[in-house]
Protein backbone atom coordinates (compact mmCIF):
# COMPACT_ATOMS: atom_id res chain seq x y z
CA UNK A 1 0.00 0.00 0.00
CA UNK A 2 1.35 3.41 -0.97
CA UNK A 3 2.20 5.72 1.89
CA UNK A 4 -0.31 8.51 2.35
CA UNK A 5 0.80 12.02 1.58
CA UNK A 6 0.71 14.74 4.20
CA UNK A 7 -2.78 16.29 4.24
CA UNK A 8 -1.37 19.82 4.25
CA UNK A 9 0.73 18.97 1.21
CA UNK A 10 -2.32 17.51 -0.54
CA UNK A 11 -4.25 20.77 -0.18
CA UNK A 12 -1.22 22.99 -0.66
CA UNK A 13 -1.57 24.85 2.64
CA UNK A 14 0.57 25.31 5.74
CA UNK A 15 -0.26 24.25 9.28
CA UNK A 16 -0.93 27.90 10.07
CA UNK A 17 -3.72 28.08 7.47
CA UNK A 18 -7.09 29.29 8.73
CA UNK A 19 -10.29 27.28 8.36
CA UNK A 20 -11.34 29.56 5.50
CA UNK A 21 -8.00 29.10 3.72
CA UNK A 22 -8.29 25.32 4.07
CA UNK A 23 -11.80 25.40 2.67
CA UNK A 24 -10.73 27.60 -0.23
CA UNK A 25 -7.76 25.32 -0.99
CA UNK A 26 -10.01 22.27 -1.05
CA UNK A 27 -12.51 23.90 -3.40
CA UNK A 28 -9.66 24.77 -5.73
CA UNK A 29 -8.36 21.17 -5.70
CA UNK A 30 -11.89 19.80 -6.20
CA UNK A 31 -12.33 21.94 -9.31
CA UNK A 32 -8.86 21.15 -10.63
CA UNK A 33 -9.24 17.36 -10.38
CA UNK A 34 -12.99 16.94 -10.92
CA UNK A 35 -13.57 13.95 -13.28
CA UNK A 36 -15.81 16.05 -15.56
CA UNK A 37 -12.81 18.24 -16.31
CA UNK A 38 -10.45 15.25 -16.56
CA UNK A 39 -12.46 12.55 -18.40
CA UNK A 40 -10.85 9.14 -18.30
CA UNK A 41 -8.00 10.33 -16.05
CA UNK A 42 -7.86 7.85 -13.15
CA UNK A 43 -5.00 9.77 -11.55
CA UNK A 44 -7.05 12.96 -11.38
CA UNK A 45 -9.94 11.08 -9.79
CA UNK A 46 -7.62 9.66 -7.13
CA UNK A 47 -6.31 13.14 -6.37
CA UNK A 48 -9.89 14.39 -6.19
CA UNK A 49 -10.68 11.77 -3.54
CA UNK A 50 -7.36 12.33 -1.78
CA UNK A 51 -8.21 16.02 -1.42
CA UNK A 52 -11.62 15.12 0.01
CA UNK A 53 -10.00 12.92 2.68
CA UNK A 54 -7.51 15.67 3.55
CA UNK A 55 -10.27 18.26 3.90
CA UNK A 56 -12.42 15.89 5.98
CA UNK A 57 -9.60 15.81 8.57
CA UNK A 58 -8.28 19.38 8.42
CA UNK A 59 -11.75 20.96 8.52
CA UNK A 60 -12.61 19.12 11.74
CA UNK A 61 -10.91 20.75 14.78
CA UNK A 62 -10.71 17.49 16.76
CA UNK A 63 -9.36 15.44 13.86
CA UNK A 64 -6.98 18.22 12.88
CA UNK A 65 -5.54 18.46 16.40
CA UNK A 66 -4.99 14.70 16.51
CA UNK A 67 -3.41 14.69 13.04
CA UNK A 68 -1.15 17.65 13.86
CA UNK A 69 0.19 15.78 16.86
CA UNK A 70 0.48 12.20 15.61
CA UNK A 71 0.15 12.32 11.81
CA UNK A 72 -1.44 9.42 9.92
CA UNK A 73 -0.28 6.94 12.59
CA UNK A 74 -2.56 8.49 15.19
CA UNK A 75 -5.70 8.80 13.05
CA UNK A 76 -6.91 5.18 13.23
CA UNK A 77 -10.44 5.19 11.75
CA UNK A 78 -10.93 8.90 12.37
CA UNK A 79 -10.30 9.85 8.73
CA UNK A 80 -13.05 9.11 6.22
CA UNK A 81 -11.82 6.89 3.38
CA UNK A 82 -13.20 8.24 0.10
CA UNK A 83 -11.23 5.84 -2.13
CA UNK A 84 -14.33 3.85 -3.04
CA UNK A 85 -16.81 6.71 -2.85
CA UNK A 86 -18.97 7.94 -5.70
CA UNK A 87 -18.05 11.46 -6.88
CA UNK A 88 -21.53 12.79 -6.22
CA UNK A 89 -21.41 11.33 -2.71
CA UNK A 90 -18.36 13.45 -2.00
CA UNK A 91 -20.12 16.64 -3.08
CA UNK A 92 -23.12 15.66 -0.98
CA UNK A 93 -20.79 15.08 1.99
CA UNK A 94 -19.37 18.62 1.62
CA UNK A 95 -22.48 20.30 0.24
CA UNK A 96 -22.10 23.23 2.61
CA UNK A 97 -18.95 24.49 0.87
CA UNK A 98 -20.09 23.91 -2.70
CA UNK A 99 -23.11 26.20 -2.52
CA UNK A 100 -25.59 23.47 -3.35
CA UNK A 101 -23.74 21.80 -6.24
CA UNK A 102 -20.55 21.74 -8.24
CA UNK A 103 -20.34 24.51 -10.80
CA UNK A 104 -22.87 26.79 -9.12
CA UNK A 105 -22.04 29.91 -7.16
CA UNK A 106 -18.26 29.70 -7.57
CA UNK A 107 -15.95 32.63 -7.96
CA UNK A 108 -13.38 31.43 -10.49
CA UNK A 109 -10.86 33.91 -9.14
CA UNK A 110 -11.00 32.14 -5.77
CA UNK A 111 -9.70 28.95 -7.38
CA UNK A 112 -6.81 30.50 -9.26
CA UNK A 113 -5.39 32.86 -6.66
CA UNK A 114 -7.27 35.94 -7.82
CA UNK A 115 -9.17 38.52 -5.86
CA UNK A 116 -6.44 41.14 -5.79
CA UNK A 117 -5.10 40.13 -2.38
CA UNK A 118 -2.26 42.25 -1.06
CA UNK A 119 -1.39 40.03 1.88
CA UNK A 120 2.31 39.70 2.46
CA UNK A 121 3.85 36.28 2.56
CA UNK A 122 4.81 35.20 6.05
CA UNK A 123 8.24 33.60 6.15
CA UNK A 124 8.44 30.32 7.96
CA UNK A 125 11.45 28.59 9.48
CA UNK A 126 12.28 25.01 8.56
CA UNK A 127 11.16 22.06 10.65
CA UNK A 128 13.51 20.03 12.83
CA UNK A 129 13.14 16.25 13.07
CA UNK A 130 14.43 14.28 16.03
CA UNK A 131 13.94 10.76 17.37
CA UNK A 132 13.04 9.90 20.98
CA UNK A 133 13.41 6.34 22.26
CA UNK A 134 11.05 5.14 25.00
CA UNK A 135 10.72 2.01 27.11
CA UNK A 136 7.39 0.21 27.43
CA UNK A 137 7.26 1.39 31.04
CA UNK A 138 7.45 4.98 29.81
CA UNK A 139 4.77 4.32 27.21
CA UNK A 140 2.40 3.17 29.97
CA UNK A 141 2.02 6.72 31.29
CA UNK A 142 2.58 10.33 30.27
CA UNK A 143 6.32 10.92 29.96
CA UNK A 144 8.13 14.24 30.24
CA UNK A 145 11.41 14.69 28.37
CA UNK A 146 13.85 17.61 28.34
CA UNK A 147 15.90 17.81 25.17
CA UNK A 148 18.61 20.23 24.08
CA UNK A 149 17.98 21.14 20.45
CA UNK A 150 20.57 22.72 18.15
CA UNK A 151 18.70 25.13 15.92
CA UNK A 152 18.64 28.52 14.25
CA UNK A 153 17.41 31.28 16.56
CA UNK A 154 16.59 34.92 15.98
CA UNK A 155 19.62 37.21 16.00
CA UNK A 156 19.55 39.18 19.26
CA UNK A 157 21.41 42.13 17.75
CA UNK A 158 18.78 42.94 15.12
CA UNK A 159 15.82 41.12 16.75
CA UNK A 160 15.60 38.86 13.74
CA UNK A 161 15.03 41.60 11.17
CA UNK A 162 18.40 41.24 9.44
CA UNK A 163 18.73 45.04 9.28
CA UNK A 164 21.53 47.03 10.88
CA UNK A 165 19.03 49.41 12.46
CA UNK A 166 15.42 50.55 12.12
CA UNK A 167 16.34 52.91 9.29
CA UNK A 168 17.98 50.18 7.20
CA UNK A 169 14.73 48.91 5.63
CA UNK A 170 12.64 50.42 2.89
CA UNK A 171 9.53 49.48 0.94
CA UNK A 172 10.16 47.09 -1.93
CA UNK A 173 10.14 49.09 -5.20
CA UNK A 174 8.88 46.12 -7.23
CA UNK A 175 5.71 45.20 -5.33
CA UNK A 176 5.35 48.49 -3.39
CA UNK A 177 5.15 46.65 -0.07
CA UNK A 178 2.50 44.12 -1.07
CA UNK A 179 4.89 41.17 -1.19
CA UNK A 180 3.14 39.90 -4.32
CA UNK A 181 3.01 40.69 -8.00
CA UNK A 182 -0.02 40.03 -10.19
CA UNK A 183 -0.36 38.85 -13.77
CA UNK A 184 -3.46 38.46 -15.91
CA UNK A 185 -4.10 35.57 -18.26
CA UNK A 186 -7.01 34.82 -20.56
CA UNK A 187 -8.59 31.33 -20.42
CA UNK A 188 -11.84 29.52 -21.18
CA UNK A 189 -13.11 30.82 -17.83
CA UNK A 190 -12.34 34.42 -18.68
CA UNK A 191 -9.54 36.61 -17.37
CA UNK A 192 -7.65 34.91 -14.56
CA UNK A 193 -5.51 36.89 -12.16
CA UNK A 194 -2.43 34.96 -11.13
CA UNK A 195 -0.72 36.15 -7.96
CA UNK A 196 2.87 35.14 -7.21
CA UNK A 197 5.58 36.02 -4.73
CA UNK A 198 7.55 39.17 -5.42
CA UNK A 199 10.96 38.12 -6.81
CA UNK A 200 12.72 41.13 -5.26
CA UNK A 201 11.65 40.97 -1.59
CA UNK A 202 10.55 37.30 -1.62
CA UNK A 203 7.18 38.20 -0.16
CA UNK A 204 8.28 40.38 2.76
CA UNK A 205 7.31 43.70 1.16
CA UNK A 206 10.60 45.27 2.28
CA UNK A 207 14.23 45.28 1.23
CA UNK A 208 17.29 45.80 3.44
CA UNK A 209 19.77 48.56 2.61
CA UNK A 210 22.26 47.95 5.43
CA UNK A 211 22.54 44.40 6.74
CA UNK A 212 23.15 43.40 10.37
CA UNK A 213 26.89 42.56 10.67
CA UNK A 214 26.24 39.73 13.16
CA UNK A 215 23.81 37.66 11.08
CA UNK A 216 24.80 39.11 7.70
CA UNK A 217 21.24 40.15 6.98
CA UNK A 218 19.66 36.73 7.56
CA UNK A 219 18.11 37.58 10.91
CA UNK A 220 19.05 34.17 12.33
CA UNK A 221 22.14 32.60 13.91
CA UNK A 222 23.04 29.13 15.17
CA UNK A 223 22.02 28.48 18.76
CA UNK A 224 20.31 25.96 21.02
CA UNK A 225 17.19 25.62 23.13
CA UNK A 226 16.06 23.25 25.88
CA UNK A 227 12.61 21.95 24.96
CA UNK A 228 10.19 20.27 27.35
CA UNK A 229 8.23 17.48 25.61
CA UNK A 230 5.14 15.88 27.10
CA UNK A 231 4.60 12.49 25.45
CA UNK A 232 1.10 11.04 25.91
CA UNK A 233 0.61 7.50 27.16
CA UNK A 234 0.10 4.78 24.58
CA UNK A 235 2.36 6.06 21.78
CA UNK A 236 3.79 3.50 19.38
CA UNK A 237 6.60 3.15 16.87
CA UNK A 238 6.28 5.50 13.91
CA UNK A 239 4.07 8.03 15.63
CA UNK A 240 5.17 11.63 15.39
CA UNK A 241 4.54 14.47 17.81
CA UNK A 242 4.51 18.03 16.53
CA UNK A 243 5.62 20.93 18.72
CA UNK A 244 4.49 24.08 17.00
CA UNK A 245 7.02 26.89 16.76
CA UNK A 246 9.89 24.90 18.27
CA UNK A 247 11.75 24.42 14.98
CA UNK A 248 14.21 26.76 13.28
CA UNK A 249 13.59 30.50 13.36
CA UNK A 250 12.61 32.11 10.06
CA UNK A 251 15.07 34.31 8.19
CA UNK A 252 14.31 38.04 8.53
CA UNK A 253 11.50 37.54 10.99
CA UNK A 254 8.38 35.43 10.57
CA UNK A 255 7.09 32.21 12.05
CA UNK A 256 9.28 29.48 13.55
CA UNK A 257 9.14 26.02 12.05
CA UNK A 258 7.97 23.00 14.01
CA UNK A 259 9.83 20.37 16.02
CA UNK A 260 8.82 16.92 14.77
CA UNK A 261 9.46 14.17 17.33
CA UNK A 262 9.50 10.62 15.95
CA UNK A 263 8.71 7.95 18.54
CA UNK A 264 10.74 4.75 18.79
CA UNK A 265 9.75 2.17 21.42
CA UNK A 266 12.50 -0.19 22.57
CA UNK A 267 11.95 -3.94 22.70
CA UNK A 268 11.18 -5.26 26.17
CA UNK A 269 12.98 -8.13 27.90
CA UNK A 270 9.84 -10.07 28.86
CA UNK A 271 6.82 -8.40 27.25
CA UNK A 272 5.80 -8.31 23.59
CA UNK A 273 3.45 -5.63 22.34
CA UNK A 274 0.55 -5.95 19.90
CA UNK A 275 -1.28 -2.65 19.72
CA UNK A 276 -2.44 -1.95 23.26
CA UNK A 277 -2.18 -5.58 24.42
CA UNK A 278 0.90 -7.10 26.02
CA UNK A 279 1.98 -10.75 25.80
CA UNK A 280 3.90 -12.64 28.46
CA UNK A 281 5.31 -16.16 28.31
CA UNK A 282 5.10 -17.58 31.84
CA UNK A 283 6.52 -20.96 32.95
CA UNK A 284 5.03 -23.12 35.70
CA UNK A 285 6.20 -26.43 37.16
CA UNK A 286 4.61 -29.83 36.53
CA UNK A 287 3.16 -29.95 40.08
CA UNK A 288 1.70 -26.45 39.66
CA UNK A 289 0.12 -27.47 36.37
CA UNK A 290 -1.34 -30.67 37.81
CA UNK A 291 -2.46 -29.38 41.22
CA UNK A 292 -3.17 -25.73 40.38
CA UNK A 293 -1.51 -22.80 42.09
CA UNK A 294 -1.63 -19.11 42.88
CA UNK A 295 1.35 -17.36 41.33
CA UNK A 296 2.67 -13.82 41.06
CA UNK A 297 3.48 -12.55 37.58
CA UNK A 298 5.18 -9.33 36.45
CA UNK A 299 3.27 -6.43 34.90
CA UNK A 300 4.52 -3.13 33.51
CA UNK A 301 3.54 -1.34 36.69
CA UNK A 302 4.45 -3.99 39.28
CA UNK A 303 3.09 -7.47 39.94
CA UNK A 304 -0.26 -9.24 39.84
CA UNK A 305 -1.44 -12.53 41.33
CA UNK A 306 -3.23 -15.03 39.11
CA UNK A 307 -4.76 -18.47 39.70
CA UNK A 308 -3.45 -21.43 37.73
CA UNK A 309 -6.31 -23.96 37.39
CA UNK A 310 -5.57 -27.61 38.16
CA UNK A 311 -4.86 -29.55 34.99
CA UNK A 312 -3.44 -26.57 33.09
CA UNK A 313 -1.73 -27.52 29.82
CA UNK A 314 1.13 -25.83 28.02
CA UNK A 315 -0.17 -23.15 25.67
CA UNK A 316 -3.21 -22.31 27.79
CA UNK A 317 -3.92 -18.57 27.63
CA UNK A 318 -5.00 -16.39 30.54
CA UNK A 319 -6.11 -12.79 30.20
CA UNK A 320 -5.70 -9.93 32.69
CA UNK A 321 -8.00 -7.12 31.64
CA UNK A 322 -6.68 -3.58 31.90
CA UNK A 323 -3.07 -4.63 32.48
CA UNK A 324 -1.86 -3.67 29.00
CA UNK A 325 -1.15 -0.24 27.55
CA UNK A 326 -3.54 2.71 27.34
CA UNK A 327 -4.96 3.71 23.96
CA UNK A 328 -3.58 7.07 22.97
CA UNK A 329 -5.92 9.96 23.81
CA UNK A 330 -8.61 7.49 24.91
CA UNK A 331 -9.79 5.96 28.20
CA UNK A 332 -9.37 2.39 26.91
CA UNK A 333 -6.59 0.17 28.26
CA UNK A 334 -5.39 -3.04 26.66
CA UNK A 335 -4.97 -6.43 28.33
CA UNK A 336 -2.07 -8.58 29.45
CA UNK A 337 -2.22 -11.96 27.69
CA UNK A 338 -0.36 -14.68 29.60
CA UNK A 339 0.73 -17.75 27.65
CA UNK A 340 1.32 -20.62 30.09
CA UNK A 341 4.18 -23.05 29.48
CA UNK A 342 4.72 -26.13 31.66
CA UNK A 343 8.41 -26.42 32.53
CA UNK A 344 9.98 -29.86 32.17
CA UNK A 345 13.20 -30.37 34.16
CA UNK A 346 16.27 -31.04 32.00
CA UNK A 347 18.04 -33.16 34.64
CA UNK A 348 16.72 -35.22 37.56
CA UNK A 349 18.11 -36.62 40.78
CA UNK A 350 17.77 -40.34 41.56
CA UNK A 351 14.94 -39.64 44.01
CA UNK A 352 13.08 -37.49 41.46
CA UNK A 353 13.45 -40.19 38.83
CA UNK A 354 12.01 -42.80 41.17
CA UNK A 355 9.00 -40.62 41.96
CA UNK A 356 8.28 -39.94 38.29
CA UNK A 357 8.76 -43.60 37.34
CA UNK A 358 6.14 -44.58 39.91
CA UNK A 359 3.76 -41.91 38.58
CA UNK A 360 4.32 -42.94 34.97
CA UNK A 361 2.77 -46.31 35.69
CA UNK A 362 -0.50 -44.66 36.74
CA UNK A 363 -3.11 -44.48 34.02
CA UNK A 364 -3.89 -40.85 34.86
CA UNK A 365 -0.40 -39.84 33.69
CA UNK A 366 -0.76 -41.40 30.24
CA UNK A 367 -1.48 -38.59 27.69
CA UNK A 368 -5.04 -38.78 26.36
CA UNK A 369 -5.41 -35.84 23.96
CA UNK A 370 -8.91 -35.25 22.67
CA UNK A 371 -10.63 -33.02 20.17
CA UNK A 372 -10.56 -30.18 22.68
CA UNK A 373 -6.75 -30.23 22.74
CA UNK A 374 -6.26 -27.97 19.72
CA UNK A 375 -3.07 -26.44 18.44
CA UNK A 376 -1.71 -23.37 20.20
CA UNK A 377 -2.73 -21.27 17.22
CA UNK A 378 -6.32 -22.51 17.27
CA UNK A 379 -6.59 -22.07 21.01
CA UNK A 380 -5.34 -18.49 20.89
CA UNK A 381 -7.61 -17.73 17.94
CA UNK A 382 -10.59 -19.22 19.73
CA UNK A 383 -9.66 -17.28 22.87
CA UNK A 384 -10.09 -13.98 21.04
CA UNK A 385 -13.23 -15.08 19.20
CA UNK A 386 -15.06 -16.20 22.34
Amino acid sequence: MAEKRDYYEVLGVTKEATAEEIKKAYRKKAMQYHPDRNPGDAGAEEKFKEAAEAYDVLSNPDKKERYDQFGHAGMGNAATDFSGANINDIFTHFADIFNGGFGGGFNIGDFFGGGGSTAQRVRRGSNIRIKVKLTLEEVASVTEKKLKINKYVACTHCNGTGAKDEHSKETCPTCHGRGQVMQQQRSMFGVIQQVSECPTCHGSGEVIKDKCPHCHGNGIVKGEEVVQISIPAGVDNGMQLTLRGKGNAAANGGVNGDLLVAIEVADHDIFERDGNNLYLNYHISIPQAALGASVEIPTLTGKARIKIPAGTQSGQVLRLQGKGLPEINRNNVGDLIVNINVWTPKSLTREEKEILEKLSSHDNFVPKPGKSDRSVFNRVRQFFND
